[in-house]
């Protein structure tokens, strides 16, 4: 099991829950009197769709439960990502609506796909604006489909450049969350990725300033306009909510818990969980508390039947 601490704003005191070290202030907690029971995999429909987003047709798949309080469209990652079934019928079990589409240049979608495999850069400045222009069309999509629900935008690793330059153009999306994401530059985190060099044993022999004086000094392999997600987070209200494995050497996580509490000090609606067990793989790790502690948000926050709500 992996245990994590879930923080917010003014942290005044600590509770259990499935053994859970939960830290709480204004933020909430989980109750099992609270769950929602899941859906029948066979209640969920699916439905294939086609949008257009810059020019070219990309494909997905919304799932849609029985009974729906929330919705998602599922954000990639880096890499040639095509839908993601098993975690969109996970979701729409737990009663939240789910559109998740082939990127880009990926499976039956349209376009081009960048990335290092085919020698394009895809955390270009250019790059990341195409996708999130991608996630927006989704939404709007699903939003057609069922314009009573909460829209919100899930994603992992790469989609924390995405997600916050969508929810900024987009006024559907209502809330985001975001797995193992970045609150770092581009050039920032591609200077933690080389220090790390995919050594699991990095932060045995590695502390916490050498990272940071190795992000703010060395110097770039790659010239491109760098994207700050802090510029589109800092035009955001809508309530955020970041999943972080301690263990991650693709992105320096508890310099994006600072940038993050900075952000809650403003009054942002932003909350994040770190597990001091998981690495970057924390939505599809062994360990099924995260994506538990996800749903259990949106039910909180979105979901009238669930007993409590912000």
């Amino acid at each position: 099991m992996a245990q994590g601490n879930c923080i917010s704003i003014d942290i005044k005191t600590a509770k259990k829950l499935k053994g859970f070290s939960i830290l709480l202030g204004i933020f909430f907690f989980f109750s099992t009197q609270n769950q929602v029971k899941s859906q029948s995999l066979d209640s969920i429909k699916s439905e294939k769709v086609t949008f257009k987003s810059k020019g070219v047709i990309l494909e997905g798949t919304i799932y849609k439960p029985e009974h729906s309080h929330a919705a998602l469209v599922i954000v990639h990652g880096s890499g040639q990502e095509p839908r993601m079934t098993g975690f969109a019928e996970l979701l729409a079990k737990n009663g939240i609506s789910v559109l998740t589409y082939d990127k880009r240049g990926v499976g039956e979608s349209g376009g081009v796909y960048a990335g290092p495999e085919v020698g394009t850069n895809n955390i270009d400045s250019v790059n990341l604006d195409l996708l999130a222009k991608d996630a927006s069309a989704a939404v709007d999509i699903l939003h057609h489909k069922n314009k009573k629900i909460p829209i919100g935008l899930v994603g992992f690793s790469q989609a924390g450049w995405i997600i916050p330059i969508a929810a900024n153009r987009n006024p559907l999306v209502e809330y985001m969350i975001l797995f193992s994401c970045p609150t770092v530059t581009t050039l920032e985190q591609l200077r933690f990725q080389f220090y790390t060099d995919g050594r699991t044993d990095f932060w045995e022999n590695h502390t916490e300033a050498e990272v940071r004086e190795h992000i703010k000094n060395d110097p770039d392999r790659y010239q491109f306009k760098s994207t700050d997600p802090k510029d589109a987070l800092s035009t955001l209200s809508i309530p955020g909510l970041w999943l972080f494995g301690e263990k991650d050497i693709q992105i320096p996580v508890k310099l994006g818990i600072e940038h993050l509490n900075a952000f809650k000090v403003t009054g942002k609606p932003f909350e994040y969980c770190l597990f001091p067990t998981l690495g970057h793989n924390t939505a599809f790790s062994d360990a099924t508390e995260p994506v538990d502690i996800v749903i259990q948000w949106i039910n909180r926050k979105y979901n009238t039947n669930s007993g409590a709500k912000d």
